[in-house]
Parts: structure tokens; C-alpha cells; sequence
């Protein structure tokens, strides 16, 4: 029985041996990595300052229309004092 098992293993071994890791299967994996990497981080980078821009661009946006309705409350007001004038400087 021992001399079945023992032809069994060797045949075995002949057939398929096992495969080792070596420095090229290695060095592919490495490449393959490298190589994801290489497009995964601009496309990061990328999102990352578009993102940071349009926070940028939002609060600039917020700016201009707080100075826009500023600008209108001033004109009424100029508006009204010009008013006030032409009124004051016809009466007297």
C-alpha cells in the first residue's frame, strides 16, 4: 500500500510540479501595481483640486451677490437722498 501511495506522490510531482514564485512573476506584479497606480493617483489628484476650486469659486460666488444686494440698498439709499435734495433745494 505504502509503494501505491509512494508512486501516486511521484507521479504526482512529474505531472503537475509545483510552481514557484520567482523574481519575474514578482517583478510582473510589481509593474501591474505600478502601473494602477499610475492612473488611479492623477485621476485622484485631479478630483481633489476641481473639488477645492469650486469651494472656491462657491464662496466667491457668495461674496459677489452679498456686494450685489449692497449695492442695490446703496443706490435706494443715494436715490432717496437725491430726492431729498432736489425736494429741499426747489423750496427753498
Amino acid at each position: 500500500m505504502s509503494d501505491k501511495n509512494e508512486l501516486l506522490d511521484e507521479l504526482e510531482t512529474v505531472i503537475s510540479p509545483k510552481k514557484k514564485l520567482d523574481f519575474g512573476y514578482y517583478s510582473f506584479i510589481m509593474g501591474t501595481l505600478i502601473f494602477a497606480l499610475m492612473f488611479a493617483f492623477p485621476k485622484i489628484y485631479i478630483q481633489q483640486q476641481i473639488y477645492f476650486k469650486s469651494r472656491e469659486i462657491y464662496k466667491l460666488k457668495v461674496e459677489y451677490d452679498t456686494l450685489k444686494e449692497e449695492n442695490k440698498i446703496i443706490s435706494a439709499s443715494v436715490e432717496s437722498i437725491k430726492f431729498k435734495n432736489q425736494i429741499l433745494d426747489t423750496l427753498f
